[in-house]
């Protein structure tokens, strides 16, 4: 699909519009966009790329890896310390730490996890999401903001109540997102936080129709939503009275497949708006909810995402995506400018457009921060000196950031002409001499993007000398909306052949060996895994394939109702489309693989049931495959207990060492 694509592009005599950063203009066709790709990329040649010697490099211990906690949600309390999601006991629990820094006091204690902690206005009460053993089934749970017993406020076995949460400013309602089980879709409601009752707001009738709460405006009478369809083609932006459930459209809409409110300025007069251009770009905006007009904070060529306001009102954050980097601008309201922040290289800005986030007072911010050679911590900004300071020290004293494996970003082409950009992870001391083993990391998603941030797995092959390589393969978020589409009703196809170039990109340096390359990932990753042995046997010597889907028609047989309108905008649907279903399915050619497969699931999955890892194990006992599995309980889609993940970094590395180091093809 992407050849296709890039051969119309070629075709056409393309004339630069200079009005929207991204886009062209078709002469054949006056005034219609055409969808183009980001900025033209330098290839990487792969002589340059180097292992550097250093005598006293190690394998580092996997566990070690994994007690470098990481945290995915934060926010600021009224007083200024910061209250965050993280793993430091190896559960997902809530923490306090001081805005000036310290040791976190935990604030509650589950075998489960906390999402999208929120801490109410007159900071007297945290309010967080959790569910039970991965299966997604979220409760709003409040606890005490100096800590104490947790509440479960509204007990739905049957319905996920989710966040980003959102609090009045009266403190007096609270605004979430609840998807019924059996339904296709999600809904806005909204507690009242005196006596818990709850309300909907919204009640879609139509599948695969996603609302998500932006805020309350200043008073509590309104709240901001955004509504969009799994298949991405129509997205808007609404204003929904409190009291009535009247909502009114105010942007977006059918033809618009990208349109987000992120935040509400403290007056209610702005919005800070992600908007897809015509060529396939999004890009940050200040919408004046008054006029309807639209400032862009800095036009780009590359993929943003608007941020949060200033408590003022007089400063807006905005964050470009620059090839799996983060760039993150300061615009001030006023003058129009942006500034960028000199924040440290990697990935520093948080989900949702959350992070980074102003202090109370507007004098600071905060971020998440890491990069694929440096773990995880959060840090703040001071705007006035423009200077960042580490506010966490999450790490572990035995792994050193100065002696990881170091990482870079490199670019090649693959097999018919795409420029593809990776993470590479480049061990210690290799000889150029076609010896190393390879293993490419497929990232999920589809719709997702490896970016220049920690992974523990990857630095733990790295650190034992396997060149470790992370593409961004066509599907991909970050370049744009013609590349994410371009591996529609195509999934294995040409994007496992950006997966294979990655490993013919190292074979080129002169330092991998061609017979000992290896393949893992999660999830989208997991069935690249699986799709790669099958279908390209002779080429791959072993894989790690972690909860991935095997099999499209059992996944909408089996899978929520929301996931099958996601699945029907990447194929199509299973009885009209049922070629591409068999065509795009790996267990069509599962039995020409070759390669041993290890196979890693959690039980409770709801998004790729286990049911996926059963029919490959099934399939490859039956055909005399090398096969093994391992199932983990209490886990969904994805590890996230401490142990679990552990013994799957383990049972990967040993795999690879068995079937890679071992032995040649």
């Amino acid at each position: 699909m992407r050849a296709l694509l890039a051969a119309a592009l070629a075709a056409s005599t393309l004339v630069a519009h200079a009005g929207v950063a991204g886009e062209t203009l078709d002469p054949r066709r006056p005034g219609v966009p055409v969808l183009v790709g980001p900025p033209a990329r330098a290839l990487t040649d792969p002589k340059k790329i180097v292992s550097a010697p250093r005598p006293d490099a190690l394998p580092i211990p996997v566990a070690d890896l994994f007690f470098l906690r990481s945290s995915w949600f934060a926010t600021w309390t009224p007083g200024g310390d910061v209250v965050m999601a993280t793993d430091l006991t190896g559960r997902i629990n809530l923490w306090r730490v001081p805005g000036s820094g310290g040791f976190p006091l935990q604030l509650q204690q589950s075998e489960d996890k906390a999402f999208y902690p929120a801490v109410t206005p007159d900071g007297k009460t945290i309010f967080y999401a959790s569910d039970i053993g991965g299966r997604e089934i979220f409760d709003i749970f409040s606890i005490p903001a100096n800590g104490g017993a947790a509440i479960n406020l509204a007990a739905t076995p049957d319905a996920s109540d989710t966040g980003p949460l959102h609090i009045s400013q009266d403190s007096r309602l609270l605004a979430f997102n609840r998807r019924v089980s059996t339904e296709p879709s999600t809904n806005v409601a909204v507690m009242a936080l005196g006596d818990h009752s709850v309300r909907l707001l919204t009640r879609e009738k139509e599948a695969g129709v996603y609302w998500s709460v932006v805020g309350f405006d200043p008073h509590a009478t309104h709240l901001y939503a955004n509504r969009s369809n799994a298949g991405q083609t129509e997205s808007s932006i609404w204003r929904i009275d409190v009291a009535t459930g009247t909502a009114t459209k105010i942007a977006g809409g059918a033809g618009a497949p990208y349109e987000a409110a992120v935040a509400i300025s403290a007056d209610g007069k702005s919005l800070s708006v992600t908007s897809e251009n015509r060529a396939g770009l999004r890009q940050a905006m200040l919408l004046d909810l008054a006029t309807g007009t639209r400032v862009a904070v800095h036009a780009s060529d590359w993929p943003q995402e608007a941020g949060a306001f200033s408590p003022d009102g007089r400063q807006l954050i905005a964050t470009e995506n620059v090839d799996g980097r983060d760039q993150v601008y300061l615009y001030d309201l006023a003058s129009k400018n942006a500034r960028a922040l000199r924040l440290p290289q990697g990935k520093t800005a948080g989900y949702f457009g959350a992070l980074p986030a102003f202090s109370p007072d507007g004098s600071r911010l905060l971020f998440p921060y890491s990069s694929a050679s440096a773990p995880f911590d959060y840090w703040t900004f001071d705007i006035a000196s423009g200077t960042a300071s580490q506010l966490t020290r999450l790490g572990l004293a035995s792994v050193d950031a100065a002696t990881l494996p170091r990482s870079e970003i490199v670019r090649y082409r693959s097999a018919d002409g795409t420029v593809i950009s990776a993470v590479l992870w480049m061990p210690w001391n290799l000889k150029r001499d076609g010896s190393a083993p390879v293993v490419v990391v497929a990232h999920g998603g589809p719709t997702g993007q490896t970016t220049d941030s920690f992974d523990a797995t990857a630095t733990a092959l790295a650190s034992r000398g396997y060149l470790v390589i992370a593409p961004n393969v066509r599907g991909s978020t970050g370049y744009g909306r013609a590349f994410e589409q371009a591996n529609r009703r195509d999934l294995g196809g040409r994007d496992l052949e950006d997966e294979a170039g990655a490993a013919k990109f190292l074979v080129a340096s002169g330092y991998a060996d061609p017979k000992r390359i290896g393949i893992t990932g999660g999830s989208y990753g997991g069935f690249m895994t699986v799709m790669a042995l099958a279908r390209m046997p002779d080429f791959w010597a072993a894989g790690v394939e972690a909860y991935g889907i095997v099999n499209w028609n059992t996944m909408w047989e089996r899978g929520s109702p929301a996931l099958r309108e996601y699945q029907r905008g990447l194929i199509g649907d299973p009885v009209t489309d049922r070629d591409v279903y068999a065509r795009v399915s790996p267990l069509t050619y599962l039995g020409d693989t070759r390669a041993p497969m290890l196979v890693l699931q959690g039980r409770n999955d709801i998004r790729v049931p286990a049911y996926e890892a059963e029919q490959i194990v099934a399939t490859l006992e039956a055909a005399g495959k090398i096969v093994e599995a391992r199932y983990y309980a209490e886990e969904g889609h994805g590890f996230l207990k401490r142990e679990n993940q552990i013994d799957a970094a383990e049972r990967t590395i040993a795999w690879f060492d068995k079937y890679l180091k071992g032995s040649k093809k």
